[in-house]
């Protein structure tokens, strides 16, 4: 679903080589990755048993770690698979 009200613009940093001409043309365009495809989310089941034991071994409330997986498009190019396939829970350091 395209909501305008949390879309941000977003930039790139400075540096002291450019390589195209920063001046925006045309109009504005939304890029959300919703709003052209249909996403589906695909996780694997030991993925998911990591994480939430690891989430409740833990003794913070605050948890950090990370979900790596792939993202794809299908054959028509409607849509957009995310499959996560693995479980990292980070480094406190």
């Amino acid at each position: 679903r395209f909501v305008p009200e949390r879309m941000v613009p977003f930039s790139f940093p400075l540096s002291k080589c450019a390589l195209w001409d920063p001046v925006p043309m045309g109009d504005v365009i939304g890029s959300h990755i919703t709003y052209y495809r249909n996403p589906k989310l695909s996780m694997m089941e030991k993925t998911l048993r990591l994480a939430y034991r690891h989430a409740k071994q833990n003794e913070k409330k605050l948890l950090s770690c990370f979900l790596l997986g792939t993202l794809a498009v299908d054959e028509a190019g409607e849509g957009i698979t995310l499959t996560i396939d693995r479980f990292d829970p980070g480094r406190e350091v």
